[in-house]
């Protein structure tokens, strides 16, 4: 096990790829837990499929894939929220109305396109080596402005996630709030894509939220604990990954269900 620690370490692709998964693992373990109370815990399977259509566009395109899906993505969430509190469609068919028509753009532009689907499969099942350098910079940036927004904002976002009622009553800006949870997840949704998947991405959004909810009971605490369950369960998958030659999305969603099934284990036997 430790050889196979070592041999990861002296590999620059799979160093860059534990420190954009670390980076999007702890983000998207922040955000579920909001997003998995407030039950809207499928967002983040609606926004990947949003990027995953952006992605497509932009390639065939031959434009930056990116800086394209970040605007795309959060006007998205945006658009989900807007429909979900003003519209007779809610919830969890505003999502399904939104991500399978992106997903329908992105697979027709590919199948219009000659030789462009090569790369595209790693944003629709995640690819270790994807990830370059660039990609690192990026998401190290964006990672850290959406850990830092989480931490200032907590108490207001707390607030909102458990009685948006008595928030708004106390003078709080609940809408904008909720706008800021949606850009945070919808950032985090594309950086996270290279390396997951748009398919597996959501994962890392509501396995550690519901993991740590088993054992857990105060939103502190549930947050904390799915943080480190997130953190560990992505590194945890990336050596099997290695060890096994399987899918590094895979691998890591497998980890959860199992994260999943011993805290839940535990839950039966303090019970």
């Amino acid at each position: 096990m430790i050889e196979i620690i070592r041999e990861m370490f002296s590999a620059p692709i799979l160093v860059r790829a534990l420190i954009v998964g670390i980076l999007v693992s702890l983000c998207a373990a922040l955000l579920g837990v909001s997003l998995v109370l407030k039950r809207y815990a499928m967002i983040g399977d609606g926004l990947s499929h949003v990027g995953f259509g952006a992605l497509a566009v932009a390639t065939v395109a031959n434009l930056a894939p990116i800086a394209v899906a970040i605007p795309v993505v959060i006007l998205a969430a945006f658009l989900l929220l807007r429909l979900s509190s003003n519209s007779r469609i809610k919830g969890d068919s505003a999502i399904a109305l939104i991500s399978t028509g992106a997903l329908a753009v992105g697979v027709m532009a590919v199948s219009m396109s000659k030789g462009a689907n090569v790369d595209l499969n790693s944003y629709l099942f995640g690819s270790i080596i994807s990830v370059s350098r660039g990609d690192v910079a990026v998401s190290v940036i964006l990672a850290l402005a959406v850990i830092f927004m989480f931490v200032f904002f907590y108490t207001k976002i707390f607030a909102i996630t458990f009685d948006e009622s008595f928030a708004k009553a106390t003078g709080t800006n609940v809408s904008l709030y909720n706008m800021l949870i949606a850009l945070l997840t919808a950032v985090t949704i594309v950086i996270g894509m290279r390396l997951m998947g748009s398919l597996l991405i959501s994962s890392l959004i509501i396995f550690p939220a519901l993991s740590s909810m088993r054992i857990f009971k105060s939103f502190k605490s549930v947050t904390i604990c799915s943080a480190v369950i997130s953190v560990a369960t992505f590194i945890i998958g990336m050596i099997i990954s290695y060890a096994l030659d399987t899918p590094c999305g895979a691998s890591i969603v497998c980890v959860n269900i199992a994260a999943f099934s011993v805290f839940s284990a535990l839950r039966a036997i303090k019970k």
